[in-house]
């Protein structure tokens, strides 16, 4: 029997999405052009216009989608976290799954702060990505509230030092190249969970 090939039945919008979360990823946003991402698709010039108003439209989708791709690692280790203390290391897990996902040229960061990083203050992606980082936040605070039997205020306050520490850890493993610092950051918070 034939195999389908699920390429073959991707829209134009699916495909130049995908090859812009490759190059954005790879390249950088502002070293991607849009030939570059037509080419990679393998579509038609118009069918980027058609299915974005512009580059930043197409910045913004991507960003939405990596945000999407994150929360799905989340849920996914979500869903075997017994205890509190499991949910809030699931948070950690998911970016140790996102370090050791199979990049083209390797990991290098979180694609959502690389990003920001290119584009200007109150530019809507950058809001999407402080949004994304908020809500990293909220959920480590959530599990912390109930780890914490409800002192949501030291839950918020000891999330935000958490949020710093996996969020320094994603950026030195983006120079690593590995999740190896992720690990660490999540031995870090484990050991100060039991103390808690």
């Amino acid at each position: 029997m034939d195999q389908i090939d699920p390429a073959a039945h991707e829209t134009a919008r699916e495909k130049l999405l995908k090859a812009a979360a490759v190059l954005f990823y790879e390249n950088g946003i502002a070293g991607t052009g849009i030939d570059a991402i037509i080419a990679r698709a393998g579509v038609a010039k118009k069918s980027l216009y058609n299915n974005f108003a512009s580059k930043a439209d197409l910045v913004h989708q991507y960003l939405t989608i990596r945000h999407a791709e994150l929360l799905a690692f989340y849920q996914s280790r979500l869903a075997t976290a017994g205890t509190p203390k499991d949910k809030v290391l699931a948070v950690f897990d998911a970016y140790q799954d996102h370090a050791e996902f199979a990049y083209e040229r390797g990991f290098r960061g979180c694609g959502l702060l690389n990003a920001a990083a290119e584009l200007t203050v109150g530019d809507i992606g950058r809001d999407a990505v402080r949004r994304h980082k908020e809500e990293v936040e909220g959920l480590i605070a959530t599990h912390l509230t109930e780890l914490l039997n409800g002192d949501a205020a030291r839950a918020k306050a000891l999330a935000r030092q958490l949020a710093f520490l996996l969020e320094g850890a994603i950026t030195r493993a983006g120079l690593e190249g590995n999740g190896t610092l992720v690990l660490e950051a999540r031995a870090i918070t484990s050991d100060m969970l039991d103390r808690l």
